[in-house]
């Protein structure tokens, strides 16, 4: 008896000082990336009249970053198993810190479109190369939850940034620059500065983690080797065999629906408040608060999910707030409604992937679950990103409204709940079976 509580005491503070040593720096890290990737959409209250921009082409320059992601996003997995996370993180890091400063020398929209997209190819893979990362060093079974701490840096992010961003293009004039182009340099840099210290923080392996003691490293090792003998076992499933069947497919557009929640958003947000006369500091500040109320509920529906193990509402009822949100949105006509129901569509986005991830997870066969999950966050980001943020652009060039280029989205949301609850019905009448069997 003895022995099994001194192992399990050897297996809590080994993981517990795995978990503070990498998974802080590992979502200031994330922050970043997504500061950088969305400080585009504050950037824009100065920028589109300064370079010549419509919504659409706004739109088209925003959608550049989601396609390059995705292009690029497996090649750079590909590689940091090459040249190992702490050099290749640091690369990706450094090189999208520098292109997302460089934004700054823009002088129309090709211009912009050049750096968005570089923007994008440079930034691929950074969360699944994170996420394959903490498999060399965290238990699968600790592993849900620190993803999902991970996670929480996305909404985050838009919390910290929107101020910042405002305050940032407060400096308009200093040194003869416009605002934005400060935003751009100041928010860019620290990224550059953060994956310069990936280089000297961060650890390949469990084995060289000479900040473990020798007992702990030994622990660590010999887990995390017999887990990945485990996977070794398991079939090989090519990604083109799994995108050939159906629902594969259909869970790839259930969570399309939160992404472009997210992404559209994140990207036209502060333009449709700017729009109800509001200051540049004023929009920051408001664009701030849906943000920070959807990564608290976040973190709660995920633990609510796991407590219960139910995954199929927990899935559902997200969608179905972001759907009601966008629908009434188009709607309203006065600031407060507007930002309740954007909070209401962005605790659906973001409390929608924990238990999505989780359930996606136990319809896919064991052998293919690793390459179906990856294609599935593939193709949700080229549809809610690329696509989605592209199709509110048109529709606000063609309306003039801000609202009414949340419809297409309303339908979207439609189509996933409809999806997902005719999935899931079959994989609960079938015990997982059928869903499985269909993907092997």
């Amino acid at each position: 008896m003895e022995t099994i509580q001194d192992e399990k005491r050897l297996e809590s503070e080994t993981v517990r000082k795995v978990t503070w040593r990498l998974l802080p720096f590992l979502m200031l890290c994330y922050l970043f990336a997504f500061i950088d990737r969305g400080n585009i959409g504050m950037a824009a209250l100065q920028m589109n009249q300064d370079i010549g921009l419509s919504p659409k082409m706004f739109g088209f320059a925003s959608s550049l970053f989601f396609i390059a992601y995705f292009i690029f996003e497996v090649p750079s997995n590909l590689a940091l198993q090459k040249f190992g996370a702490r050099k290749w993180l640091a690369r990706i890091m450094i090189s999208w810190g520098l292109i997302s400063a460089s934004t700054a020398l823009v002088q129309g929209p090709t211009s912009l479109y050049f750096v968005r997209f570089i923007l994008g190819a440079a930034e691929a893979g950074f969360f699944p190369g994170v996420v394959l990362y903490l498999t060399y060093w965290v238990p699968s079974a600790y592993r849900a939850r620190i993803v999902a701490l991970f996670m929480v840096a996305i909404p985050a992010a838009s919390f910290v940034a929107s101020p910042v961003s405002a305050l940032l293009l407060q400096m308009d004039g200093i040194g003869g620059l416009r605002g934005w182009h400060w935003l751009f340099v100041l928010e860019g840099l620290p990224t550059v500065l953060l994956g310069l210290v990936c280089l000297s923080f961060l650890t390949d392996r469990p084995d060289q983690a000479r900040w473990l003691n020798e007992q702990q490293r030994q622990w660590l090792v010999a887990t995390m080797n017999r887990e990945a003998a485990s996977r070794a076992a398991k079939q090989h499933i090519p990604l083109w065999k799994l995108f050939s069947q159906p629902h594969v497919w259909g869970m790839a557009l259930v969570c399309a629906c939160a992404s472009a929640a997210g992404s559209v958003l994140n990207v036209w947000q502060p333009q449709l408040l700017r729009s109800f006369g509001l200051t540049v500091m004023q929009t920051g500040l408001v664009n701030s608060i849906p943000y920070l109320i959807a990564s608290v509920l976040m973190v709660w529906w995920g633990r609510h999910s796991d407590r219960t193990g139910e995954r199929r509402w927990h899935t559902a009822v997200p969608l179905i707030l972001i759907g009601s949100g966008l629908a009434l949105a188009t709607l309203a006509h006065t600031l407060v409604p507007v930002v309740l129901l954007l909070t209401m569509v962005l605790i659906g986005a973001y409390s929608f992937k924990g238990p999505f991830w989780a359930m996606a997870s136990s319809w896919l066969a064991t052998g293919s679950a690793a390459a179906g999950l990856a294609g599935i966050n593939a193709v949700s980001n080229l549809i809610g990103g690329g696509v989605m943020v592209n199709v509110y652009g048109w529709v606000k060039s063609a309306t003039g409204s801000y609202a009414m280029a949340l419809l297409p989205m309303v339908g979207l949301s439609v189509v996933s709940v409809a999806i997902l609850l005719v999935l899931s019905r079959k994989s609960r009448a079938a015990g997982t079976g059928a869903l499985k069997e269909a993907v092997r």
